[in-house]
């Protein structure tokens, strides 16, 4: 295989990087194509847009009733009414229908009184009242539409009514999308072992799609210089912004850089920013534009975002939307390394009248970070984070409007939190919760400062056998919370299909052929683990993967199913969504702890009826296996 390797040179600012991109590629907005008006929802006009017809073309009847003259109608009143003939002096007229000769007013039927072959009146009618006039909308000749505006629906409505069948529009900018990599293939429910699915593809061209763009695919490229390189010529002949999808770093399969000196001047090479930093920014000799889009997920939709959105809505004549923000409280640390620009994905809620964001899972492979974020938060280059409590300024990834009606719920996951999710939104289409999975201990620590409308808990202490209560009562000893029962859990071991391990128990853990992977620290699942460890006088250092944390009970589960790991502690229901064989060791409450002034908010009145009513709730939840409903919905504890 050819070999083409190449070193990054020192990170430039992103500040730098904008600034180098936006002069580098500034240049007129394409050239004008001419379409159907009913095809050109979305598009961008080219030139200034001017009426050929006027509208109303003719004086019409505003309303249904009687075409009369004027004239005829003076001096009629109570006291004194007048006869006008039909259809003499007084033409039965419909909406939109052209006046009659000699008349310019419209009396409503109600405003006359049939009497044979004529019609009495009580008022009279002034000159033009209830008509359209010749030109009332639109008058041939004004303009209509000025040049580089987008057409809306109600647009292309006015340029037909002025006569303009055909609309000149700036072309759609084509992007060439080229995902590259050996190991990458094309999506399928069934891809072969060690390989990645191309969902970036899809991604780039809904993101290209959004900015008015016309996205062409490339098929998939490999790891080869030649194919490399004559993709990128594809893309330089057929489109106007070339992106490359991988390939963007110093491994030992990564050819893009290289390639992309050999067809363009390479500006950038990495970017002090996380995630992204390998994207490359270049320009060919025709002055085309290309991006080296990073392969991890979030890297390359923040890549878009950056360097190809703002190029694309101006090669269109447009500058880029204006991002939406809203400030609000840190929900707790975070560190940042210095001299990167990182971009936090968070969830954002309103509780007690503040908005509250909290920080979600940072890599940049995590695709779902960027599905369940609400906005992105910046830390800047030159800090080292950012202190719990600080006021912090977001851009919106969803509507404010969505935010405010959207229950904020941070502690223990499971599953069931997904279901109820659905559920709720299906009840309440206006409705969304918002869960983040931290553990049952920084659940009601979110509680105690505000942060959340929800605790989900399952914390059993040890000295008196009682879940959540003991736990409350300590943390939060002054405020009013509620205990809501959402069901009762099987915990077990998980273990591979057949056990081939042989684990039976804790005990196994301590054996040295034996990997587990756990729960991290302050989750019900990790206090149930230790409680049992601590039983049978077996110290963490004598499990084999006691430090290897997972947030979730579905990743402590693909771990096992992956055969990454021969053991983990999770519910029973995780176990079967994914095969695996399951050890029940005990049956949990898992409750809902709620603040006492939340209950009479509509939002948490909506969440405990569905909890309480929901039939198709129970039902999904018994087909997940593992689960006693007996308590769903029931007060179990209230204090202080």
């Amino acid at each position: 295989m050819e070999r083409l390797k190449a070193k990054y040179t020192p990170l430039r600012s992103l500040e730098e990087a904008l600034a180098l991109w936006q002069s580098s590629t500034a240049r007129p907005p394409l050239e004008a194509e001419e379409l159907p008006t009913q095809e050109a929802l979305g598009r961008v006009s080219a030139e200034a847009h001017f009426a050929r017809l006027s509208s109303p073309g003719f004086m019409s009847a505003a309303m249904d009733g009687y075409a009369v003259a004027a004239r005829d109608t003076f001096g009629a009143s109570e006291t004194s009414p007048k006869r006008l003939k039909v259809p003499g002096q007084a033409v039965p007229v419909d909406t939109g229908r052209p006046m009659p000769p000699g008349t310019d007013a419209v009396l409503a039927k109600e405003e006359g009184q049939e009497a044979q072959d004529c019609i009495e009146i009580t008022a009279p009618a002034y000159p033009y009242r209830n008509v359209r006039t010749v030109g009332e909308d639109i008058v041939a000749t004004e303009m209509l539409l000025p040049e580089g505006h987008r057409l809306r629906p109600v647009d292309l409505a006015a340029l037909l009514q002025a006569g303009l069948t055909t609309v000149r529009v700036r072309r759609r900018p084509r992007v060439a999308i080229i995902p590259t990599g050996s190991d990458v293939v094309e999506p399928t429910a069934c891809p072969p072992p060690g390989t990645i699915l191309d969902s970036n593809s899809t991604m780039l061209e809904a993101l290209a799609r959004d900015c008015g763009a016309q996205p062409l695919r490339h098929g998939i490229v490999p790891d080869e210089p030649r194919a490399l390189r004559e993709a990128l010529r594809w893309g330089l002949r057929e489109a106007d912004v070339v992106l490359t999808i991988a390939g963007a770093s110093v491994g030992r399969r990564d050819f893009t850089l290289a390639c992309l000196r050999e067809v363009a001047q390479v500006l950038l090479e990495g970017i002090a920013i996380r995630p992204g930093k390998p994207t490359i920014l270049a320009i060919s000799q025709e002055g085309k534009p290309l991006v080296g889009i990073p392969g991890y997920p979030v890297s390359a939709y923040l890549a878009f975002k950056l360097f190809a959105e703002p190029l694309l809505w101006r090669l269109q004549g447009l500058e880029p939307p204006e991002p939406q923000y809203l400030e609000g409280l840190l929900g707790r640390d975070v560190a940042s390394p210095l001299g990167q620009e990182e971009f936090l994905r968070v969830k954002v809620g309103r509780v007690g009248g503040r908005y509250i964001i909290t920080p979600l899972q940072r890599g940049a492979g995590l695709l779902m970070s960027l599905v369940r974020a609400d906005a992105l938060l910046r830390v800047p280059a030159m800090s080292e984070g950012l202190a719990q409590g600080s006021e912090v300024q977001v851009q919106l990834l969803r509507s404010l409007q969505e935010i405010r009606h959207t229950i904020v719920c941070i502690g223990s996951h499971d599953s069931a939190l997904d279901v109820l999710a659905s559920r709720l939104r299906r009840l309440q289409p206006r409705l969304s919760l918002s869960t983040a999975h931290v553990g049952s201990m920084a659940g009601l620590l979110a509680l105690k400062r505000g942060q959340a409308h929800v605790a989900p808990t399952h914390l059993l202490d040890e000295a008196t056998g009682q879940y959540n209560v003991p736990f409350i009562k300590r943390l939060l000893p002054e405020r009013p919370v509620v205990l809501v029962n959402f069901l009762y859990r099987l915990q077990g071991l998980l273990v591979r299909p057949g056990n081939p391990k042989g684990i039976r128990g804790f005990r196994d853990l301590a054996r040295e052929d034996v990997v587990f992977v756990n729960r991290q620290r302050g989750s019900g699942t990790r206090l149930l683990l230790d409680a049992h460890l601590r039983a049978l006088g077996i110290e963490p250092s004598q499990v084999r993967g006691y430090h290897r944390e997972e947030f979730t009970h579905m990743a402590v589960a693909a771990q096992g199913a992956s055969g990454a790991a021969d053991c983990g502690l999770a519910v029973a229901s995780a176990a079967k969504a994914l095969g695996l064989e399951f050890i029940p060791v005990a049956q949990e409450r898992y409750d809902l702890a709620i603040p006492g002034e939340f209950l009479q908010e509509p939002m948490i009145r909506a969440l405990l009826q569905c909890l309480r009513e929901d039939e198709a709730l129970r039902e999904t939840l018994q087909r997940m296996g593992g689960y006693d409903l007996r308590d769903m919905g029931r007060l179990m504890w209230e204090g202080p």
